[in-house]
């Protein structure tokens, strides 16, 4: 359990550390906070939810942002 929490964690930190957070932060205020969400969380179906995106199109958005798909 202690090793799968690490591994989330460890992901977490990549997607934090490689993200484009000056172009984030230029993105409209629902998809900058979908992509918040999908840095700590990695939920990238909720995220183009909260987004109003559909999957691909939010994942597309994450790219252009540098947000690595870690899995």
């Amino acid at each position: 359990m202690d090793e799968w929490i690490q591994l989330l964690e460890e992901a977490r930190e990549i997607r934090r550390r490689e993200a484009d957070w000056a172009y984030i932060e230029r993105l409209p205020p629902r998809l900058r906070a979908a992509l918040r969400y999908y840095v700590k969380t990695g939920d990238f179906r909720t995220a183009a939810r909260l987004a109003g995106l559909g999957v691909e199109e939010f994942l597309e958005r994450a790219r252009e942002a540098r947000i690595p798909l870690v899995i």
